[in-house]
Order: C-alpha cells, then structure tokens, then sequence
C-alpha cells in the first residue's frame, strides 16, 4: 500500500508516491508514453473523426469533416459513373484489365443503397445530425443540402424507332404472281416441319435436334446455354407469320432461358445465333424479354476483352468470365472472323442500354486494326491478342476470315452510311483482294483464292461463296465503273457457287471445291464432299436477286429447295449428308440451327417482295437475323 505523505526536502508529488530516483524516472518514462499512445489512437485511428472535434477549433473541425465528405462522395461518384451511362466517356476510362462488371440489376441496387447511405440513424426522421462545439443536436431536414441530381434510367424509344421505318417489317404483299407466292408457302411449310420437330423431341434439352435418333445435341460452342434453336428460329417464325410457333418460342424463353450457366462458350457463336436473334426478335416485336436477355447475355461477354490490346479470346467461360484463346489456334492467337464479327451487336447492345462499353469494345478492335501493318493490303487471319501483331500470314474470305469483310460493310450501311472508317476498310481490303485473290480458272469459272504467306491455294469453300451478296451489297454505293465491276464481279462468283452446286449429283454443294489437277468447282478430297445444311449460296441469291431481279437466281434457289426436299428431308426433321456426289447419301443426324435462322429465311425472302425486311431498313448478321439502320437518334425524349 502507498502512504501518502510529504518528506522533507523532496519535491511534491512524486515524493507523495513514495519512489526512489529510478523509480520515478522510469514512472515518468511510463506516463509519457501512455499519454503520446492515447493522443496518438484518438488522431491516428480510422474512426477518430469524432474525438478530433473534442480539441480541434470548430473551423478545422468542419474543414475535415467537408474533406472527408467530399472525398466519400467523389468515390461514389466514381464507382458508379459507368452505370450512370455516359455517352462519350473517355477511351480510358474502363481498364483493360478491369474485373468484370456485375449484373446490371445488381448494379444499380448497390448505386441506390450508395446514395441513400448516410449517419447512423440515431435522430428523428425527418432530421440529420450537426455537430457544433464538441456538441450533437438535430436539425431539421429542411435545413439539408439539395439531394445530388440523379439521371433519369435510359429508356430506348422503340414506337419511334417503328415509325422511323420506310417500309412495314413483312412487307405489303401486293402484285406477287400464284407460283412465286406457292414456292414461298412451300418453304414455310419445311419451316414449320423443321421447327415442330425439333419442338417435340429437343425443345427445352438441348440445343439442335438429331432428327434421325429424334433426340437433342448440345454442342460444346453455348457455354451451357440451351435453346440455340429456338433462339435462332424467333424471327424467321415471326416473319414467316407462323403466330403459334412464335408464341411457343416466345415462352420458352420468359419461362426457361437461363442464362446462369457455368461453360466454356465460343464468344462468336453465342454472339452472333443468341445476342444477334434477341436482339433481331425485340426489334421485331418490341416484347422487353428478348432485350434484357441479350443485355445481360452481352454483358457475360464482356470479361473475353481484358487483354492487353482489348481484342477478345475466343473462349469464354460464361460463369467465370475466364477466357483463353482455342487451343488449335496459332500461338494462342485470336481470329479475324471472330473478333472482328462483333460490331453490329454490339453497337446495338449500346444503342438499346445506354451503356458505351459495348460500343467502345469494337471500336477498339478497329482502333488495333488501322495500326498493324497489313501484308499487301490483306487481313491475315490470326492476331495475337497480347501484342496485337500478325501470328501468320494466312488469308480467307472464307473460314477464319469471311464475317470480317461482311461487318465492314454492314457496319457502314448500319450507321446510315456515316461509319466512313468502315467503309474505307472495306473498299480497301476488297482492292487487295481483287488484286492478289481473285482468279479465274482454265473454263472460266471466278474464284477467290486462298493465300499462305504468298502462295495461293486454289481452293474456294462454301463458306467464302456469302462474298457474291456482300460483293453485290457494296457495290450499290460505288461510282460508276466500280460499281459495274463490282457487281460482274458479284455475279460471277455467284454463278461459280451455282456450279459447285449443279456439278453434284445430289445439286448441293460441298464443303469446299478445288480449280486444280484439271478439276473444276468440284471437292477433290473425301473430308471436304459433305452438305451440313449450309446458307451462304442461297445468301447470296436472295442478294442478287433483290438488286438485279434477273429471274436465275429464283431458279437456281427453287433447286436448292427441291433437293433439300429430296435427299435432306428425313421423318423427324432436316440433316445434314455425307457426300454429295452420292444421290444415296448417308445422313448426319444433325438439323444445324442456322438451317433455321439462315438456310430457309433466305430462301424464303429470295420468293418474297422487296419491302418484306427491306434493305433500306435492315442489314442481317452474318447469322442472318436482322438489325435496323439507325435512320435516327432513338432515345426516349428528354434524356440526355
């Protein structure tokens, strides 16, 4: 116990305490420190804002406590500017590398709780706390701030984008002759057959139908997702007015589309067959289904993009949003005709949401394009996603390269013929392919060659014959000469597709056909003789025929009708055929959902008039679901 008493001639109150001299200085050493620890952890501490206003003046208790909101508020600001939805935000503004962003939905709930958070709710309602002197006290709300402006959700003006086109969506019917109108009812009925077929033995399961074992397929490009099918069937049901089949579609998607899926999806397919026929099937209708889920179906895609140049891996991982480039890609490159097919939905998933990421992802793409050397003129179809340079030097237009050249086009016509870029590329690229592609061989036959670092391989595939449409699509808005040059040019190789048909004994066509070795439009080796239901040739007669309205082109197209009816057409469905020069072909048991989306609404629009998806109106995805030519602004009034 410590007695408290003075001794004489010691100080005070250290004396008081009864200590020798080392004892006090080491008490003395003590005390400082516990009071330097105590003054430190009521300044230094996060939450010791509320201790500073005990012994700061008033003045700089405000300066802080104005400080520390300005700078809570400008990081609010900032973790929600893109869900704000500028419309020209910096290039820089969303990192490359930038985790993915969360569901849209989930965004702006976490923006909602940001702004309404606040003090700890210990005052009445209707009230906020002010501290004056060391002092808490309510005061009433009225005495508050004005509430930070909030921009009004965006809200796409779908009646007015209707009422901008120039002609109804289906057409006017009128002045048809009785056999053109029988042809198309005809591939209404393959439709019809196609689609209830595929309803009664996959619908919900899986992806495409096997009609010979009358079972689903899913394959390994959706991810997980189901229904490519169905998705790929909406607007050619909708514009074949087949109503009950398209209801029937429509509620499989609000009921069973589920888009939290856990798979590893090419980024190209999912884009072009479910986010371009959502997006073609809400344009249609104007149903807000269709929309929200090619906005959040888009937004899944978005994490392929965080790489060093910003040009996406073709792989992605729905779920995870991990991506990586396909294993049988050179050096881990990406490829022409994926990448560089993304601009057409793209730019509507900005049009339709508000949000520019989308649009600001492609134009980085083109942005990488315009600086990487070109060998003579050409686009090589493997670019390393890392640095943005040329992995070989191996040029298609047709697989790995076709879809490129076609959106270069297109995205000019989209934009209303304002996207000059697109349309010097275009014209550009089609300049070196005229110069070092094109041939023609010993009977005359047009051809687009391949090219392998210089050397030509004297090959055409199926997929390469789209290019007599895409060809002829440009050419309307050439001058004169190339104009004229450009569309014999079209024709031409139409007609050399015509022939890797007519030369078959089943007159489909193969899946690549040769000028060597004396033979002509004709496959030359067994892996190359199969049919799988392929649309680029009827493309680009429904094409030709639309801008020439020479008669051959529906003929030519009525034959390919008559010999899908002939050796395609099974018990349960449409398959694919083995080899064509076989009029006993053996089936592949797989009804592709392009044969849907592309294969029989070309055929069908090739027997319709003009105005039914009009050109004026419409470009179609090289899925070919159509997308509208923005004739005009279409945001609801009043918004920014």
């Amino acid at each position: 116990m410590v007695v408290l008493r003075k001794l004489p001639g010691m100080p005070g109150w250290p004396a008081a305490l009864g200590l020798r001299l080392p004892q006090k200085f080491l008490f003395l050493l003590f005390l400082s420190g516990l009071l330097t620890l105590c003054f430190g952890a009521l300044f230094l501490l996060p939450d010791s804002s509320r201790f500073k206003r005990l012994f700061l003046p008033r003045r700089a208790t405000a300066s802080a406590s104005s400080s520390s909101s300005a700078s809570s508020s400008s990081a609010s600001s900032s973790s929600t500017r893109d869900t704000d939805l500028p419309r020209s935000p910096p290039a820089a503004a969303e990192p490359r590398h930038a985790s993915p962003a969360a569901p849209r939905r989930l965004r702006e709930k976490l923006r909602t709780a940001a702004r309404m958070a606040g003090p700890p709710a210990r005052t009445a309602p209707g009230s906020r706390q002010q501290v004056q002197g060391g002092e808490s006290r309510a005061q009433p709300a009225s005495a508050a701030p004005p509430a930070r402006e909030t921009r009004a959700p965006f809200r796409f003006d779908y009646e007015r984008f209707r009422r901008s086109l120039r002609h109804p969506v289906r057409g006017g019917r009128s002045g048809e002759d009785p056999e053109t109108r029988a042809r198309r009812m005809k591939i209404k009925e393959m439709m019809k057959f196609a689609w209830d077929n595929y309803k009664q033995y996959a619908l919900g399961k899986n992806g495409e139908l096997r009609p010979l074992t009358k079972n689903g397929h899913i394959g390994n490009m959706f991810g997980g997702l189901r229904g490519a099918t169905v998705i790929d069937a909406l607007d050619t049901l909708y514009i074949m007015e087949l109503e009950e089949e398209f209801q029937e579609a429509k509620q499989w998607v609000e009921k069973s589309f589920d888009l939290n899926v856990n798979g590893e999806a090419s980024l190209f397919e999912v884009n072009i067959r479910y986010i371009g026929g959502l997006l073609a099937t809400y344009y249609l209708t104007g149903e807000e289904v269709f929309k929200s889920k090619a906005l959040e179906l888009g937004e899944k895609l978005l994490p392929a993009f965080n790489t060093p140049t910003g040009i996406p891996r073709g792989v992605i991982n729905l779920g995870s949003g991990m991506s990586w480039s396909w294993g049988w890609a050179s050096a881990g490159s990406s490829i022409l005709a994926e990448f560089g097919t993304l601009h057409l939905e793209f730019l509507h998933l900005s049009e339709l949401s508000g949000n520019p990421v989308f649009a600001e992802k492609v134009r980085n793409i083109r942005r990488v394009l315009s600086r990487v050397e070109k060998p003579q003129g050409l686009y090589p179809n493997f670019l390393s996603p890392v640095t943005g340079s040329w992995v070989q030097h191996h040029v298609s237009i047709g697989g790995l390269g076709d879809s490129f050249y076609e959106y270069l086009i297109k995205s000019w016509l989209m934009s209303d013929k304002k996207d000059s870029e697109a349309k010097k590329m275009y014209d550009d690229a089609l300049e070196a392919i005229e110069k070092h592609l094109v041939k023609k061989s010993a009977g005359g036959l047009t051809y687009i060659a391949e090219w392998r670092g210089g050397i030509l391989d004297h090959k055409m595939g199926h997929l390469a014959c789209f290019s007599g449409g895409m060809i002829a699509l440009g050419a309307q808005h050439s001058p004169g000469d190339r104009r004229q040059r450009h569309m014999e040019l079209a024709a031409e190789i139409t007609s050399t597709c015509h022939e890797s048909y007519a030369r078959s004994d089943t007159k489909l066509g193969p899946e690549a056909f040769r000028f060597d070795a004396g033979s002509e439009a004709t496959a030359t080796r067994l892996s190359e003789r199969y049919y799988i239901l392929r649309p680029e040739v009827v493309e680009s007669y429904m094409y030709l025929w639309r801008l020439t309205h020479q008669p051959k082109y529906r003929h030519w197209g009525w034959e390919v009708v008559q010999a899908l009816e002939k050796y395609c057409r099974v018990e349960a469905g449409f398959s694919g055929i083995r080899d064509v020069y076989t009029t006993t072909p053996t089936h592949d048991n797989m009804q592709q959902s392009f044969f849907l989306a592309e294969t029989l609404k070309y055929l069908y629009l090739l027997f319709c008039e003009d105005d039914v998806l009009s050109l004026e109106d419409w470009v179609f995805n090289t899925e070919a679901h159509p997308l509208p030519i923005n004739h005009t602004d279409l945001k609801a009034a009043g918004q920014p």
